[in-house]
């Protein structure tokens, strides 16, 4: 069951190690690879936070803003680039132990696509974050974007 603390491992500082596929709807495209750093913290008690990713590589700047419902017992996750300074369209899920699954709808491209992203790994020292696209409604998937987050050297968790 999904709880407001389910990103407390989250929380801190964080180095990113980032694969991005070069087309997010080709899955035989190629991957470009690059470095972010990232810092969370926590609002409302746990049943929010915000993370913002530095990408200087690439020349841009994320924020997720997560929202814990306590009626649903579901997280929404909403990010948005300094690139366009938008939110894009919610994904919505829950934690399942160590990995949580979150699905929504937006348009990549001109196309519809179903959003998938994916938390596992869980821990105070690291975590991985997925990102998959699908254009036929969810039955088929096409992971264009992984993260694989690490605590810098002798930053403790918090």
């Amino acid at each position: 069951m999904s709880s407001p603390y389910d990103f407390d491992f989250f929380h801190g500082e964080w180095e990113a190690h980032h694969r991005r596929r070069t087309d997010f709807l080709d899955p035989d495209s190629g991957w470009e690879e690059f470095g972010a750093t990232s810092r969370c913290w926590s609002l409302f008690d746990g049943a929010a936070n915000v993370d913002e990713l530095d990408v200087p590589s690439q020349g841009w700047k994320g924020l997720t803003l997560r929202l814990f419902d306590r009626e649903t017992e579901q997280w929404s996750l909403n990010w948005s680039s300094s690139r366009t300074g938008k939110l894009f369209p919610p994904v919505v899920g829950r934690f399942d132990g160590d990995r949580g699954e979150f699905y929504g709808d937006d348009t990549h491209e001109g196309k519809d696509v179903r959003v998938r992203f994916v938390w596992s790994g869980t821990s105070d020292t690291a975590a991985r974050w997925e990102q998959a696209f699908s254009v036929d409604g969810g039955y088929t998937w096409v992971t264009n974007w992984v993260m694989d987050f690490g605590r810098p050297s002798g930053t403790p968790a918090p």
